[in-house]
């Protein structure tokens, strides 16, 4: 992560913002800066809580979007 807890990811042509709640290792807020809706996205906490790499961070990325319906631009 960034020094300012937010990190940057292009997955796919697509544009997202990850942070980490400094209080809370292991969870993860994914926002879809490029999609329909600005605010969309999700979140996810690892099991146990470990820090997350970039190759992890991309296939969460990957499988959310893998769930979009292409017409909406949200999962149904």
């Amino acid at each position: 992560m960034s020094t300012d807890g937010l990190l940057r990811l292009s997955v796919d042509g697509e544009e997202f913002e990850v942070s980490q709640p400094d209080d809370s290792l292991g969870t993860y807020d994914v926002t879809w800066l490029t999609g329909p809706d600005p605010q969309y996205g999700f979140g996810f906490r690892c099991h146990p809580p470990v820090r997350v790499g970039r190759a992890d961070l991309e296939e969460a990325i990957r499988d959310f979007l893998a769930q979009v319906d292409p017409s909406t631009g949200h999962i149904e």
